[in-house]
């Protein structure tokens, strides 16, 4: 079979399932009337062939922010309604098992109330400004210098089709309240050109850092324009650490911050793209800890046999709309926090500080994080 007719049959199956599984729950049930049961068809059919139409539209050559917003969000709340209607029907089938009458007009009204308050607590969580978590996190290898360095990390700012110029200036205000050392952006910047977002992407020049302000790509960027995205944060006053690093010091004491390129990079067409950690830490003494940005967490394996000190990234977004984390562990290492790799290797998992396409976040709370690095003596 043509493999475009596999990839056809593939999409098929997995719009039956997402709408598939909520119309039959919700609309299928036997309490309802004839005339509900057409109308609530005919949504989930005409919004089943909307979806994919729109993400095309809106994430494909044509770039329809309009389209994006439509499809973007619809994805979220028919992902989030099937996830409920899969719980839905295990209550149903415990019903049905007691006894209880009118099992299925039951369980469609709790699936609805449960789904309009996730639906409104994850649009809430995705458009705030993000909470701050604060954590210490010791590197034996730092020097007395570099003791209690205050490193903000902010990742996945993910500037689209929604206009979040002014989260975007919130965002700046907490990161300069925390009068950090180091403040770094783990990547997948914003979806679209230079040209289109470089308005939510500006307020980012106001960031302020004693020792630096370092940036990577991240996966997002090579769906666009990812060497364009690097000289713009360039010109915005930050270091971009495209496989290179940069020592700070202070007190005496040097702490190498080392950036590779997402993987996704190597597959680009740009030239010299891709992660290369050979290059990027090339000319650092073994005897300097060194704190690397990549953008996925399955990117630890690499940095724990170089012999990393502290790995920062993004990319799972805590799975943002529950149980999407399922999936994103079966593909990365670790969903959020802090974890230990090897015998020197720690990493730090951001949560986000956007969001990616759906305006959701549900059980994924966004997050700015404030590291202080001590060393332990």
């Amino acid at each position: 079979m043509p493999r475009i007719l596999v990839r056809v049959a593939a999409l098929i199956a997995v719009l039956a399932l997402l709408f598939g599984v909520p119309w039959w729950t919700i609309v299928g049930s036997p309490a309802l009337p004839v005339a509900l049961e057409v109308l609530g068809t005919v949504v989930f059919a005409t919004a089943a062939i909307a979806v994919p139409a729109c993400m095309v539209l809106g994430h494909g050559p044509w770039q329809r922010d309009l389209a994006a917003k439509i499809g973007d969000l619809s994805l979220g709340l028919i992902w989030l309604l099937f996830s409920l209607s899969i719980l839905g029907n295990v209550l149903r089938l415990v019903l049905v098992v007691s006894g209880v009458d009118s099992a299925a007009g039951i369980v469609s009204g709790v699936v609805l109330v449960v789904f309009a308050a996730l639906a409104a607590y994850g649009m809430f969580e995705a458009r705030r400004v993000p909470r701050l978590k604060e954590l210490d996190v010791v590197l034996p290898r730092l020097g007395a210098g570099l003791d209690g360095l205050r490193f903000a990390i902010i990742t996945d700012t993910h500037f689209g089709p929604l206009n979040r110029t002014t989260w975007s200036e919130k965002v700046v205000e907490v990161v300069n309240e925390l009068d950090a050392d180091v403040v770094a952006h783990a990547g997948d910047l914003a979806d679209g050109t230079v040209a289109k977002r470089q308005e939510q992407v500006a307020p980012l020049g106001k960031v302020r850092a004693k020792l630096g302000k370092f940036y990577i790509t991240g996966n997002h960027e090579y769906f666009g324009e990812a060497q364009a995205w690097l000289d713009h944060m360039r010109d915005l006053g930050w270091e971009t650490l495209h496989n290179r690093h940069v020592p700070v010091g202070r007190g005496g004491d040097t702490l190498v911050f080392a950036g590779i390129d997402d993987p996704t990079g190597a597959a680009s067409g740009l030239p010299g793209h891709g992660p290369d950690l050979p290059a990027a830490l090339d000319g650092v003494p073994a005897s300097t800890p060194v704190v690397l940005l990549a953008h996925q967490p399955k990117q630890v394996k690499q940095a724990a046999e170089a012999g990393i000190d502290l790995q920062i990234s993004g990319h799972t977004h805590g799975g943002q709309i529950w149980p999407f984390h399922l999936l994103v562990r079966l593909d990365q290492p670790v969903l959020a926090g802090l974890s230990r790799h090897g015998e020197r290797t720690q990493l730090y998992t951001s949560r986000g500080t956007g969001f990616w396409g759906p305006p959701l976040r549900v059980f994924a709370p966004s997050e700015i994080t404030l590291l202080t690095l001590r060393n332990g003596k």
